[in-house]
């Protein structure tokens, strides 16, 4: 297994455990079930708002990434030709 596999399996056990924790803390909690359910749902949705907002800055960084690379390479492309012209 990669160390890349390795950190991914780790952390996706972490999630697991932390939502199993929180899920039998929120069976516990000495409220009414309309308050468990708001505190649920609550958490549902922040999850799904992290998980969008990695992956469009991970979009981002890699759009970016992209764009430098074809400017290099466009740059390099002017340059050659500038110097195979002398």
């Amino acid at each position: 297994m990669s160390p890349n596999q390795t950190y991914i399996l780790f952390n996706a056990a972490s999630v697991a455990v932390a939502y199993f924790m929180l899920a039998l803390s929120l069976w516990l909690a000495p409220v009414d079930l309309s308050t468990k359910g708001y505190w649920g749902m609550g958490v549902l949705l922040l999850t799904g708002a992290l998980v969008n907002l990695v992956k469009y800055r991970m979009d981002d960084r890699l759009a970016a990434e992209l764009t430098a690379k074809i400017e290099k390479a466009r740059n390099e492309k002017l340059l050659s030709e500038y110097v195979g012209k002398e």
